[in-house]
């Protein structure tokens, strides 16, 4: 169960009427098409005369990289960089992958995706239905939103990964098991990612992201599942938390060789920490050693907030020593505007 508390990041305002961006045309639902972006200076750039504006960005190189991503989330990411380059300083390398929290209704925050690619950092962005109800979604009740929203996203034209609802799978979530069905959950997955497609933003990884099972072992993820079209990362919430075995397949096996019976996607631990104290030192070389050994595992974002508990890494100095020393392997971390 994640131990935070929630934020509601007012995104950057949104241009007026985005008009005139050009529907997708021969890509697949997955965006393999030869996309590029002009800022981009990296992987997919385009290939014919048209304007780098008109092709989507492929993201396909970014969806399971030779390295592993070293991922944060901090305070004020990516709209604002000084706590990334805090967290820089202080672990000794660069996070690659900036995650931030978005309420439903929020604009797209283009500047924040801007400065971390310009740092060589991707955005993922945790989009929460606090006061939507998933089952109006599904039913098309925000699609003028998710449209605005879309073609935002396909007019910046660079990769953002996008994870929608997360731990669905636990209780305490309003758009969690007491208030949604697995069909209404899938229903709104898809049709948000059908809506995106429809503008042309192919320019997105999506993120499904259950909580670990842990502690709601009652509750089966296939369900909840959209289906392989509509998912390119398995992002994985959860955290090495005290009075319980501190191995990492103790933490995440159970819920990976849950999700390994329905699909192959890649993982990601989409958000992570462990609860400061004499065992965090241990915990982070688990985490490390855990996410090192997986080959489909692609890296860790760790949450960086002090709420419930203090998740920071400074709250414990022998574990941060530890965990600077464990990010200086060249395995974790490189710039995402240059994936190979």
């Amino acid at each position: 169960m994640r131990l935070r508390e929630r934020f509601r990041l007012t995104g950057a305002a949104l241009a007026c009427a985005l008009a005139g961006v050009l529907a997708l045309g021969g890509c697949s639902l997955f965006g393999d098409g030869s996309g590029g972006s002009s800022e981009s200076g990296g992987a997919g750039a385009p290939r014919s005369s048209a304007s780098p504006q008109d092709i989507p960005y492929d993201v396909t190189p970014l969806i399971k990289p030779a390295k592993k991503y070293y991922g944060a989330a901090v305070p004020g990411a990516p709209t604002v960089m000084k706590n990334i380059d805090v967290y820089t300083a202080r672990t000794g390398k660069q996070p690659n992958l900036i995650e931030y929290y978005a309420a439903w209704g929020d604009g797209f925050d283009a500047t924040g995706v801007r400065n971390a690619w310009a740092e060589g950092a991707l955005t993922l962005m945790s989009w929460e239905p606090f006061d939507t109800p998933l089952a109006d979604i599904a039913a098309g009740r925000s699609d003028a939103y998710i449209k605005e929203y879309a073609t935002a996203v396909r007019k910046l034209n660079l990769p953002v990964v996008i994870d929608f609802a997360d731990e669905f799978n636990g209780h305490w979530e309003k758009w969690g098991t007491h208030a949604v069905t697995p069909a209404q959950y899938v229903a709104a997955w898809r049709h948000i990612h059908q809506t995106f497609v429809d503008v042309g933003a192919t320019n997105v990884i999506w993120a499904w992201a259950p909580n670990i099972v842990n502690p709601v072992k009652n509750v089966r993820l296939e369900p909840y599942y959209p289906g392989d079209a509509y998912v390119d990362w398995i992002g994985l919430v959860g955290y090495f938390t005290i009075g319980q075995d501190n191995a990492f397949d103790s933490v995440f096996g159970p819920t990976r060789d849950e999700i390994r019976t329905f699909t192959k996607k890649p993982m990601l631990l989409l958000e992570t920490a462990a609860m400061p104290g004499e065992r965090r030192r241990a915990d982070v070389r688990n985490l490390f050693a855990g996410v090192a050994a997986d080959d489909d595992m692609l890296g860790f974002i760790w949450f960086d907030y002090k709420k419930r508990a203090d998740w920071r890494l400074e709250a414990s100095p022998l574990a941060l020593e530890e965990f600077k020393r464990l990010a200086a392997d060249d395995r974790f971390g490189f710039d995402v505007r240059k994936p190979s």
